[in-house]
């Protein structure tokens, strides 16, 4: 998959092309339908499936400027991430530009004349929340209206639905957020992940016999609640089982910053500033403060006995 973080002509050497439109954060069922659509359209016409989207938040910058400021929305995932799955499914073309100011007053005919002029798309394909332009005043019908001005087809894919709601990232944030793993994963397609470089802890783990590599959590990305978590652990293309802990670590009266703190199994090796990736399987229980550390460490066998009967096809 091409990647292109600017507008920039590719009619030459895309084309025949079908675009994507949204901000497809955690990439989850519902975008994957659209992604699949976008997939599909362009096999039809031996062209290119792409997707054009940004690498921040429209909100970051309008969330103060709506009527109903909810602020800035924490995201599911990272931008290598989404690229990842994007790629998974089949598109071959991501372009994923800074949301400035500037853009942001594009009018919804100016942004699809920007859109046009540069890759001439055949197909459009969006979701049916999404809108674009200044202060999102273009829709999904003025999307139609202007495709049939500008010569290609916009295709609105209908939502998904569970339980009698939209499967939407709001939705699944607040899952994540209120410690619904389960419900969450679902949705995704995936289990929800975290990646980031491993930083230096107090070490304490060492001493128990649970030496643990820990992450900073950003604060601009959605978490799940304190507590114990079976994980699945990545690191150079390899997957270990783990068991992390999302808190400050409250049975030590050296208090911590929240973050995530992972022991893996069968794992021997310096970690300290290499990448990680924790995808979170199951919630094993709320995070304690113990009267011991022996009791601690009682826990944290029975935690890592537990993840392994999880996950039994993982070393």
């Amino acid at each position: 998959m091409k990647i292109y973080d600017s507008i920039q002509n590719l009619t030459g050497e895309f084309p025949r092309i079908a675009i994507a439109l949204g901000m497809f954060d955690g990439v989850h069922i519902g975008h994957q339908s659209i992604l699949n659509r976008t997939v599909e359209l362009a096999n039809k016409i031996e062209g290119t499936p792409a997707v054009f989207t940004f690498q921040n938040h429209p909100l970051s910058l309008v969330s103060i400027e709506r009527e109903n400021n909810r602020g800035m929305p924490k995201l599911i995932g990272d931008r290598k991430l989404r690229a990842e799955i994007l790629e998974s499914l089949g598109i071959k073309l991501l372009i994923e530009i800074p949301f400035t100011e500037e853009f942001s007053r594009n009018t919804p005919l100016e942004f699809i004349d920007l859109l046009c002029k540069n890759f001439e798309p055949r197909f459009v394909v969006t979701g049916p929340n999404y809108t674009f332009g200044h202060r999102g005043e273009g829709d999904g019908d003025l999307l139609k209206k202007l495709g049939r001005g500008f010569g290609f087809i916009a295709e609105i894919c209908p939502a998904i639905v569970r339980d009698g709601k939209k499967i939407s990232s709001t939705r699944i944030r607040r899952l994540i957020s209120d410690g619904n793993l389960k419900r969450a994963n679902e949705f995704l397609g995936r289990s929800f992940s975290y990646r980031g470089k491993v930083i230096h802890g107090f070490e304490r783990g060492r001493t128990i016999g649970f030496p643990t590599a820990n992450l900073e959590i950003d604060p601009a990305r959605v978490m799940l609640p304190t507590g114990a978590y079976a994980v699945e652990v990545e690191f150079e293309n390899q997957n270990f089982i783990g068991i992390a802990n999302v808190g400050n670590n409250p049975t030590f009266e050296e208090q911590i910053s929240s973050r995530i703190e992972v022991f893996i199994d069968n794992f021997s090796g310096d970690l300290y500033g290499r990448e990680i990736e924790i995808r979170f399987i199951e919630t094993l229980r709320s995070e304690q403060k113990f009267s011991s550390v022996e009791d601690l460490i009682s826990q944290l066998k029975m935690d890592l006995e537990h993840a392994r009967e999880i996950l039994p096809n993982k070393k």
